[in-house]
């Protein structure tokens, strides 16, 4: 079978491998579509956290079941996503149903090899049938889920200002699972053009360029004087991340989706007169994922508009380094290999 292969910084390869056979507790995978996220365009360049080279990209995943040893409900043929977050099952946190931060968690495509390949084969229980959804939605399911999940972690009560900083797709996915959490939503970002997308196509009102000398007082109007109750940040930039601090409300919560390698400092003095909770929110579970299907199924979101540019497998290696240009509109890239 042919895949793709990030092996350095700045460098893929497409490479030949033998197809996987399937084996005990595990599940093989024809992938048909590929998303592009922050976390792949990351390794690219060379700044993604607790990676390691060569590595194949990709989890943000469609495909067709084609074998699986263990029983499943789910036949050759049929249509899945796949849950990226390989747990171990046993630690404390698996314990409680928090696979998504299992202490020996395993991603695929970032601690493990990825889906930019024809076949994969994938723990079973990490499969998810599509349930009548296309191939190219089932492929953005993991990536709202992330949104699903930080806002989850927010407890957002109706009529809350949420701060989401950062309006790429997880932010988008951050913003629409506010909104229908009945959130008054406020987007922070350096990018214009991502701006005008939240307004256009997601009906966002307010919206703050965070290069705008006044951007404090923009939201601290938007408001009523109060700041947000809640900003989650969805950037992974270190500056924006500790900039965050500085617009959350006495009382509100602080979510950290985006993940930053460096140590993050604030000031504990204002951090501690405001009783502020500090949060991180990694990955999704299967919750999360049942949650952005539903919405997908029901009509309240759609994710389709998110998709701005599209290639064949064959083209991914001389079109990826364009993605991370910001003058190129990149919402989200999707590959088709079916």
């Amino acid at each position: 079978m042919e895949l793709l292969r990030c092996v350095a910084p700045g460098h893929l390869e497409y490479a030949q491998a033998p197809k996987p056979k399937p084996e005990p507790g595990r599940a093989l995978v024809r992938i048909t579509r590929i998303g592009i996220c922050g976390t792949d365009l990351h390794a690219f360049e060379g700044t993604q956290p607790y990676f390691t080279y060569p590595r194949v990209l990709g989890h943000e995943l469609a495909g067709q079941l084609v074998d699986a040893v263990d029983e499943t409900a789910i036949q050759p043929g049929d249509s899945v996503t796949i849950m990226p977050y390989f747990y171990c099952g046993q630690c404390v946190a698996c314990r409680v149903g928090k696979t998504n931060c299992c202490e020996r968690l395993q991603v695929c495509g970032v601690h493990t090899d990825g889906g930019m390949a024809e076949f994969l084969s994938v723990p079973t229980y990490a499969l998810v049938p599509g349930g009548g959804l296309s191939d190219d939605e089932l492929a953005l399911v993991e990536p709202l889920s992330i949104g699903a999940h930080g806002v989850r972690r927010a407890q957002i009560q109706p009529g809350e200002y949420v701060l989401v900083v950062g309006a790429g797709p997880i932010g988008l996915g951050v913003m629409l699972f506010a909104q229908m959490a009945g959130a008054q939503v406020i987007v922070l970002d350096v990018n214009a053009g991502r701006l005008a997308f939240c307004g256009k196509h997601l009906g966002i009102a307010h919206l703050v360029n965070a290069t705008s000398a006044d951007a404090h007082e923009q939201i601290r109007a938007i408001t009523g004087g109060d700041m947000p109750t809640v900003v989650i940040d969805a950037t992974g930039s270190h500056r924006a991340i500790e900039a965050g601090f500085g617009y959350l409300a006495h009382g509100g919560r602080y979510v950290l989706v985006g993940l930053q390698r460096e140590p993050v400092r604030f000031s504990h003095p204002e951090f501690h007169k405001r009783e502020a909770t500090l949060m991180s929110s990694r990955n999704a579970t299967r919750t999360d994922f049942d949650t952005v299907m539903t919405a997908m199924r029901n009509g309240l979101i759609n994710p389709m508009t998110f998709i701005t540019h599209r290639v064949g497998f064959g083209e991914v290696q001389s079109e990826f380094s364009g993605w991370l240009d910001p003058a190129n509109g990149v919402i989200k890239a999707m590959v088709s290999l079916a």
